[in-house]
């Protein structure tokens, strides 16, 4: 479904309650996390949906109005008197016009990132399919999230261990940046993760670029050939769920990986069908 199909209707309006950086200092990416309430008595959504902002667009652009999708980055909020509260994680982002070349800043994020608390939002939704949390607590989950798409995993793995319980499978989260100033949640600023360090099935490991700088690519198979012996023995197990989520970019990167992991491009595309059948291979892209 491409982004322009998505209803812009029914809008709701949002007001800002917070926003804070919560990449690391010095970290090239702008990343905010803003918790939103929104002005209505009931807005449901489950773990691993979206929401839309809607932004109206610059003049001199034709001024129309531009829907942007963002994951929840938490669970859902209490029910009782208080509105619904929703938790976003926006990167500031830029981009380089196809025609002249030129670099202008992205209308929806830098939008967001602007705002104060008190201002309000207009959006939408929500939208997707949600990441379903297996009924059966021994499942094993494998969690793969590129940069912001780190966020549904922040809400699933706190719903896993606080609200669900006792969870006996394993719980592997590999995440993926430029280098380890723009980890999302993990990083000397925010590591929402760490409440969870304790958990025996919880296991967090990242990706990173060898040389951010030079803007290599992340080191994904570095991080999952590691371990490869555990993360096939996973797959094999029809007791395992691989929850994928971040940039369409990650696919082709994965796809590399796991076919090296299996010793071809043919085994893998294979392997993967079957997950997918089964419904334990689930991507959330964008």
């Amino acid at each position: 479904m491409r982004l322009e199909d998505y209803p812009t209707e029914p809008r709701y309006d949002a007001t800002v309650l917070s926003t804070e950086l919560i990449t690391g200092e010095g970290a090239d990416a702008e990343v905010r996390e803003l918790v939103l309430e929104v002005d209505r008595d009931e807005f449901n959504f489950e773990i691993g949906q979206s929401i839309g902002v809607l932004v109206e667009g610059p003049q001199e652009f034709g001024g129309n109005l531009r829907q942007r999708l963002y994951t929840v980055a938490d669970t859902p909020s209490a029910k009782g008197d208080a509105k619904p509260q929703i938790r976003l994680v926006v990167r500031r982002c830029d981009y380089i016009d196809d025609y002249s070349g030129e670099q202008y800043p992205g209308v929806n994020s830098n939008y967001i990132c602007d705002r104060k608390p008190g201002d309000t939002l207009s959006i939408t939704g929500p939208f997707g399919l949600p990441f379903k949390v297996p009924q059966d607590k021994k499942a094993n989950l494998l969690l793969i999230g590129l940069g912001t798409g780190i966020a549904p995993f922040r809400a699933f793995v706190k719903h896993i261990y606080q609200d669900v319980g006792d969870w006996e499978g394993k719980v592997r989260l590999l995440h993926g940046a430029r280098s380890g100033l723009e980890l999302i949640y993990m990083n000397d600023k925010r590591d929402d993760f760490a409440r969870y360090y304790d958990e025996e099935t919880f296991e967090a490991f990242q990706a990173l670029s060898p040389r951010p700088n030079w803007a290599d690519p992340i080191a994904w198979d570095y991080a999952i050939e590691e371990r490869s012996e555990e993360i096939l023995g996973m797959l094999d197990d029809e007791h395992t769920y691989v929850y994928v989520a971040g940039l369409v970019k990650i696919r082709d990167a994965l796809d590399k990986v796991f076919a090296n992991m299996l010793g071809s491009a043919d085994s893998w595309t294979k392997k993967k069908a079957e997950l997918k059948e089964a419904g334990r291979w689930v991507e959330l892209l964008y």
